[in-house]
């Protein structure tokens, strides 16, 4: 997932970003961006390296892009990093992945809290992840919990029908009544209930697949799907993105209002 800036250099100023924020704040930023981290292990292969390498040279992507969300006016930004579906993937590969994410939270996490980014972890529940990075993660989410500034979600051992199934056994358990049961209080039983609805989701890699990632959240969500492998991801890129957001026309189901006396479909 991360490797390639120095702690000095993480969080360097994307001026095309702040550009971005000050001319296009009135057109329409996205509240909330999702993103699908696809592509490590071809961007690898490409390179006839093992896939690990793939997820160590993330690090300089997911820097750029948290830097260029809060420099352009996102509010929230999740990143989905391990789904409950990847526990099948070799051991080697997982026990990487457990170590370089530990890593990656120590060495970041003083300039994350420096930035006012507020950093929570969706999942983190299967007994199998290591408990010096459970430790490791709760201590990040304490330490920026008071935080005001962009919210950072990082859905680790994370799978949508998994909080879905939760939610449901939750509301049981307090004993809550059939008919009283709406799509309000379902969310309230959601893992971190206050998020938002997502507003876009940006999958790289070119593939096209929710990979059940936060199905309740994404239901009325718009979809960018680059071609670019997420280690070549970059800020120029994310930008992109959110300008292709504000070309869209979101109806929620209704229809847009007539211009021009032409109607809307």
């Amino acid at each position: 997932m991360i490797a390639g800036h120095t702690a000095g250099d993480a969080f360097a100023d994307p001026t095309s970003a702040s550009r971005f924020a000050d001319a296009d704040r009135s057109l329409g930023v996205p509240r909330h961006v999702a993103c699908v981290m696809d592509g490590n292990g071809r961007w690898a292969a490409q390179r006839s390296l093992p896939r690990t390498s793939g997820h160590r040279a993330a690090e300089t992507t997911v820097i750029d892009v948290i830097e260029a969300a809060r420099a352009a006016g996102v509010e929230w930004l999740s990143l989905y990093a391990f789904s409950t579906e990847n526990w099948s993937r070799p051991s080697a590969e997982v026990d990487y992945l457990m170590r370089l994410v530990r890593t990656v939270v120590r060495k970041h996490a003083p300039l994350l809290h420096a930035r006012g980014i507020r950093c929570r972890f969706l999942g983190v529940s299967d007994p199998r992840i290591p408990r010096e990075l459970a430790r490791d993660v709760a201590d990040l989410m304490t330490l920026t919990g008071d935080n005001r500034g962009m919210t950072l979600t990082v859905a680790f051992d994370h799978g949508g029908r998994r909080d879905i199934v939760a939610a449901a056994r939750s509301l049981i358990r307090a004993g809550v009544a059939a008919e009283a049961v709406d799509e309000r209080s379902f969310a309230a039983h959601l893992p971190f209930p206050d998020t938002p609805d997502v507003d876009l989701v940006i999958r790289t890699s070119g593939e096209q697949r929710i990979s059940n990632f936060m199905l309740w959240q994404v239901a009325y969500a718009e979809w960018v799907f680059p071609t670019v492998l997420w280690p070549d991801f970059r800020a120029p890129h994310f930008l992109e993105c959110l300008h292709t957001y504000r070309q869209r026309d979101r109806r929620f189901g209704g229809v847009l209002p007539e211009r021009n006396g032409d109607s809307r479909s």
